[in-house]
């Protein structure tokens, strides 16, 4: 499941083809991805500039100069392909580029320019809906939603106040989107590995100075993974088609087995099952 630098890097990528550009086609392919698409989809759409593009958790909005935001949701392998007359661009330096394959090519949407945005999904767990602008704070999917991690409202106090009197782990707290948003599996191990903190210590018992460095290291993690492109765990892709170099940076991520990175430490990293997801860890270092 492509978590937020994912997202953020796709967002990063149709920002400049999508930003302040007006639709002059869009095309459904299908009824439906997960979840049926509004009937009024392309009829909406059609016409319609997109005035910004923003993320929030691991949802990209697309605000429109219509009362409505095409709100769009990645799934395990939804991917953007940006063509323009001259041909697909690939920005960047990834180490592969798959070719999008035609039949999974749901929905289409091009602008007046002549740039095509198409989104592949061959899973079809994505999503795309139309959602009231002016209402999407109480919608379903957002509005228990808590904090961007890098933003200004997500620091020590608010995990304090959040893990005060809670035995779970930090980890499955931090996965809470009501917590904070957009963090998954791959960056929270990474946070705690970095912070040198416990997937497995009570919450509640976790000392200021050590949630100052947890949320340091959060927003570490995030800001090199989005710097990077995201991770190229599974078959995920970057919004030009390419995948990322991130994974190449995991210090406990997938490394089951393997030294622990943290100077002075010695330890190996260690793979437990905890609410039915991998955790990485390092059992000697992180307390």
């Amino acid at each position: 499941m492509p978590e937020l630098p994912e997202v953020e890097t796709v967002r990063g990528g149709l920002a400049p083809v999508l930003e302040g550009r007006r639709l002059a086609r869009v095309e459904a392919r299908r009824p439906d991805l997960r979840f049926p698409l509004p009937e009024n989809f392309v009829q909406v759409l059609t016409g319609a500039r997109i005035e910004r593009l923003e993320r929030r958790a691991k949802y990209l909005l697309a605000g429109l100069d219509r009362e409505d935001t095409l709100v769009m949701h990645l799934g395990m392998s939804g991917r953007f392909e940006i063509a323009r007359p001259e041909g697909a661009e690939r920005p960047g330096q990834f180490h592969y580029a798959p070719d999008p394959d035609p039949k999974h090519a749901h929905v289409l949407f091009e602008t007046e320019e002549g740039v095509r945005v198409t989104y592949y999904d061959p899973r079809r767990f994505g999503y795309m809906a139309l959602v009231n602008t002016a209402t999407m704070h109480l919608h379903p999917w957002f509005a228990g939603l808590g904090p961007e991690p890098l933003g200004d409202a997500f620091d020590a106090a608010r995990l304090k106040a959040a893990f005060a009197g809670r035995r779970q782990g930090p980890k499955t707290l931090l996965l809470d989107q009501r917590i904070v948003a957009g963090l998954g599996n791959i960056y929270v191990c990474e946070a705690l590995h970095r912070s040198r903190i416990s997937p497995f210590r009570p919450a509640g018992r976790i000392s200021g100075p050590r949630l100052e460095r947890l949320v340091e290291a959060v927003r570490g993690v995030l800001a090199e993974a989005i710097a990077a492109g995201g991770s190229t765990l599974r078959d995920y892709a970057q919004a030009d088609g390419a995948l990322g170099y991130f994974q190449h940076r995991f210090r406990v991520y997938d490394r089951e087995g393997r030294p622990c990175p943290n100077e002075g430490c010695g330890g190996v990293i260690a793979r437990r099952v905890q609410a039915g997801r991998s955790t990485f860890h390092c059992p000697v270092c992180q307390r």
